[in-house]
């Protein structure tokens, strides 16, 4: 470990003001470790992803700060430190995925990765010069994955990224999430016990808006999580 990527305090979020979906909410993100975030429907998950990825204009956030210096989520030192997978996203319906990654790989001022491998490990090999409106839910996702671990950036955030795709593609996720620590630190959502438990260094319980709960290394169990959710039937 080498300090922390991301610092946060104090941050609240709101569709209509007044109304906080996010409330006081404050972490700390190390460099290179994976953290899995978890809580029920409505706790706040996707909105706290948006917020990060500069797709929400309403919060505030007292501090934050971005390798130990002041950052805020538009600057484009943030942008270019970070890439979004989210759980559902219609954007460039109209690019191949060869061209979103080529497009994706300028934007981060990157040269074009190359993602055989990638490519492979999702079974992906057939729709590379697709339209991305012309492929399925679990196609759509793969494209964006291979296209956010191919860039490596210090810092992955993952909307639910086991929705919609098969069991194969499951478990070649989860060994890339638990080996992306090599290139920096993956924040993600995830409402299924399983890819939170196999995956994470820590785990962040958010509930009513705030993280409630934390979780770290062997203290790490599916029992423990469950119940720090109140609900052993949602999981």
């Amino acid at each position: 470990m080498s300090g922390n990527i991301l610092e946060l305090h104090d941050l609240s979020a709101w569709y209509r003001e007044g109304q906080n979906v996010l409330s006081g909410l404050s972490l700390q993100l190390r460099s290179h470790e994976v953290v899995g975030l978890i809580g029920l429907n409505g706790a706040g998950k996707t909105t706290f992803l948006k917020t990060l990825s500069g797709l929400h204009e309403g919060f505030r956030c007292d501090s934050i700060r971005l390798d130990g210096q002041p950052a805020s989520f538009r600057s484009k030192g943030f942008k270019l430190s970070r890439y979004t997978v989210f759980t559902e996203d219609d954007s460039f319906q109209y690019f191949t995925f060869r061209e979103y990654l080529s497009y994706v790989a300028a934007a981060y001022k990157k040269e074009l990765p190359d993602v055989t491998e990638l490519v492979r490990g999702f079974h992906f090999e057939d729709y590379t010069d697709a339209l991305l409106k012309d492929l399925s839910t679990g196609s759509k996702k793969k494209a964006f994955l291979i296209a956010a671990f191919a860039l490596e950036r210090p810092l992955l955030l993952l909307d639910e990224p086991v929705n919609g795709l098969d069991f194969q593609s499951t478990e070649y996720l989860y060994r890339l999430i638990a080996g992306y620590k090599e290139h920096g630190t993956v924040l993600f959502s995830s409402h299924i016990l399983e890819s939170i438990t196999l995956t994470s260094d820590r785990v962040l319980v958010l509930e009513e808006g705030k993280i409630r709960r934390s979780f770290e290394g062997g203290a790490i169990n599916a029992a423990d999580i469950r119940e720090a959710l109140h609900d052993e039937n949602e999981l």
